[in-house]
């Protein structure tokens, strides 16, 4: 977690590019997997560390159940800010409350920030999870309606409603969002009040902190920290969501 890592989310599920040129006694992936699965299961942590690591970044084969065997693994081994990662990893990929609650768990253990264990937090992880198909659903339903409306040639105050409805659709999406976030990656990393190093210094984060991401502005990062902005360089700060 020492440098910057970006794994774009459409890319984590796509397969290997066929190499035609590849020799024949190349490693089956899926074999790797599966010997991999076995030494988890027995108990052999730090022996299917190495083949789940080259399923997620070399083969791209991140599903979140792999995500978990691997944070699970990194926790019994004692890498706890690459457990923090790929707990990160899993609940992006699919949000849930009980992975939330491994995450708020652990970083308490190491008494990180941003991990809150609040049931509105909860609720929060629920909403995110059914995001997508909620909002597929909305704005389905908001193409309906129109073309509803339309055809029957309804009177002024049906599409006063229909705009009320659109009005939903758009709190919807601005408060219900999934918001993207990072987590520290450098020890020491510090909080500054600007994007520059010469702006006043407000605090200094522990690696694994999970800071919200407000914006960008050059190589810095405008975070949430401690209910007040803040940046913090990019070379410091891990994406996950």
């Amino acid at each position: 977690m020492l440098s910057l890592i970006f794994l774009p989310l459409w890319a984590l599920g796509a397969k290997p590019t066929e190499n035609k040129f590849a020799k024949k006694d190349t490693p089956d992936p899926t074999e790797a997997l599966q010997q991999a699965d076995s030494l988890f299961a027995a108990g052999k942590y730090a022996e299917s560390v190495p083949a789940f690591k080259q399923q997620v970044w070399q083969e791209r084969r991140a599903s979140p159940e792999l995500l978990l065997k691997l944070a699970y693994a990194q926790q019994q081994l004692g890498h706890y800010p690459a457990a923090l990662l790929y707990l990160s990893l899993a609940q992006a990929r699919e949000p849930r409350v009980h992975t939330w609650r491994q995450l708020a768990s652990l970083a308490a253990q190491h008494r990180l920030v941003g991990y809150p264990a609040t049931w509105q937090q909860e609720l929060r992880v629920q909403a995110q999870r059914y995001y997508y198909p909620g909002l597929q659903a909305l704005l389905a339903g908001a193409v309906v309606g129109a073309i509803w409306l339309l055809w029957r040639r309804s009177p002024r105050t049906a599409w006063l409603g229909y705009a009320a409805c659109v009005g939903l659709v758009g709190i919807y999406l601005h408060f219900l969002r999934p918001k993207p976030a990072g987590l520290v990656a450098r020890a020491g990393t510090v909080l500054m009040a600007g994007p520059s190093a010469g702006a006043a210094w407000i605090s200094t984060a522990a690696i694994g902190d999970r800071l919200l991401v407000l914006g960008r502005q050059d190589i810095w990062y405008r975070v949430r920290w401690q209910q007040r902005e803040a940046y913090v360089r990019e070379a410091d700060l891990l994406l996950v969501e």
